[in-house]
């Protein structure tokens, strides 16, 4: 870290967001948040005021009470969303400075993520406009409705990688079931959600409909173990999500958790070695590793292993490594600790008899650059949790359905990938994978349809994403009508 000060720029706000009113968060977390590509400070982690959150909580609650927003006729309130997203385009270009400064991505993927923002709050204005309700079941002289309805006051709590765009997202869809929404940036990234903030300020929507308050865990407790709290959206590391659904468990709140995992990759023997390759550096390298569907763990048929080791270092090593701010294909860490913790797991292989393989490529001084690299010889079994960054282990498949029962063994069930020529023999292998999504030949970040859906297994968390979905999550299911007549029990 330098001893650089302030950064002085008026993108890099922290605000909180009450009532209508900004105000600025009255503690801090003692943390500095620093430009990735150089170690320069830009602000300290902001913490609002116990009281703050209370007063955003009561807001909420009272503003669904009210029902000016969820009983809103729905060409309204998507009249109102479309206008988020017009205002939300406009400030594209801050909120792409912003972003690659949180997370380390290079400015055209930072640029990308920021243009995508206001196409979900589109998307979702469509959809309600679209869906029937109520659902008309009954029969002429029997009226029974199917109503779909907002849960309440609904936490939204978005990880550090791609803020922006997540916060946008489940914002957008909460918003459109007609929940009120209090939003928690998180510490590590929080200034996209401020310029989100401020297009929905622009647009005024009725007071206590979405709030914005900022701090650490004890922020998210409050938020998560509160009873007027109906609903709660998070998407971040498996220990924050058992720690928000033991919060939520007694007041039995709605629950969507999207987590992480180490996700397997088979590389069969049928594979063709430099397709295979090319295509996993991809997945590898992509938001700089820091995704939580990127590959992980790798089993590769026996007698493809040495050749596979070395096509996927020649691979890595025609990507460019530099600052965030430029057209590079990968950027640095987000953060000096997310670097420290990637290279401890790493060493930790490596104690266990592993061997790190680093891709042969310039790095830059300054800030939290790290090099890909590929881990081969570590024990499979000491190979289980996720590592979060542009590295994979890599294991010897002399059995493919051994290999596929160790991959259904992890705890984690998020994503996995197949390669293979044999496309019929690597979709049965992808369908054999009990995983939420299995993509045969590729790595791609975007869903393989419109109409794509998929499951957290296991400690990945719980529900699932998919654009009906995530709406359907922010709705319960009521059903009101006569009772059927003289049936017999």
């Amino acid at each position: 870290m330098t001893d650089a000060s302030p950064r002085d720029n008026a993108a890099f706000r922290q605000r909180d967001y009450v009532a209508g009113e900004f105000l600025d968060p009255e503690g801090d977390l003692g943390v500095w948040l620093c430009d990735p590509s150089t170690g320069e400070r830009i602000a300290l982690q902001a913490a609002t005021a116990p009281e703050v959150v209370e007063r955003a909580l009561a807001e909420a609650e009272a503003a669904h009470a009210r029902g000016t927003w969820s009983d809103m006729p729905v060409e309204e309130r998507a009249a109102l969303l479309e206008r988020i997203a017009d205002a939300l385009d406009a400030r594209v270009a801050d909120i792409a400075v912003v972003e690659g400064a949180s997370s380390g991505l290079p400015a055209p993927i930072a640029s990308a993520f920021a243009g995508s923002m206001s196409g979900n709050f589109r998307d979702v204005a469509a959809m309600i406009r679209e869906q029937v309700n109520p659902e008309i079941l009954g029969e002429p002289d029997r009226p029974v409705e199917l109503w779909r309805l907002p849960w309440g006051p609904t936490a939204i709590l978005v990880p550090w990688n791609a803020a922006g765009a997540m916060a946008a997202k489940k914002t957008a869809y909460a918003l459109g079931a007609g929940n009120t929404v209090i939003l928690k940036p998180p510490e590590w990234a929080p200034f996209a959600c401020t310029h989100l903030a401020e297009a929905i300020d622009e647009v005024g929507l009725p007071r206590g409909v979405f709030g914005m308050v900022h701090g650490g865990g004890d922020v998210g407790q409050a938020l998560t173990g509160d009873p007027r709290v109906r609903a709660i959206s998070f998407t971040g590391s498996v220990p924050t999500g058992r720690a928000v659904a033991r919060a939520g468990a007694g007041n039995f709140t709605a629950l969507q958790l999207e987590l992480g995992g180490n996700n397997p990759v088979i590389v069969r023997a049928d594979a063709d070695v430099a397709a295979s390759a090319a295509s996993l550096a991809a997945g590898m390298v992509k938001l700089n590793g820091q995704w939580c569907e990127g590959p992980g763990k790798v089993w590769v048929a026996a007698a493809l292993h040495d050749e596979f080791v070395a096509a996927l270092l020649d691979a890595l090593s025609t990507y460019t490594l530099g600052s965030h701010t430029e057209a590079v294909d990968i950027g640095p860490l987000a953060h000096e600790s997310r670097r420290i913790d990637l290279q401890a797991q790493v060493d930790r292989l490596v104690s266990l008899g592993g061997k790190e393989l680093v891709a042969a490529q310039p790095v830059p001084a300054g800030g939290w650059f790290w090099a890909p690299r590929v881990v081969v010889g570590a024990p499979e079994g000491e190979c289980v949790e996720e590592m979060f960054g542009p590295v994979v282990t890599v294991h010897s498949m002399d059995d493919e359905a051994a290999a596929i029962a160790a991959a259904n063994a992890s705890p984690y069930g998020l994503a996995a990938y197949v390669f293979g020529t044999d496309i019929e023999g690597a979709m049965a292998v992808g369908r054999a994978l009990r995983f939420g999504e299995a993509k045969v030949n590729g790595t791609s970040l975007l869903d393989m349809s419109e109409h794509s859906a998929q499951s957290f297994w296991r400690c990945s968390g719980l529900g699932g994403h998919g654009n009906r979905d995530l709406l359907a999550f922010f709705q319960g299911v009521q059903i009101v009508g006569m009772d059927r007549p003289g049936v017999p029990i």
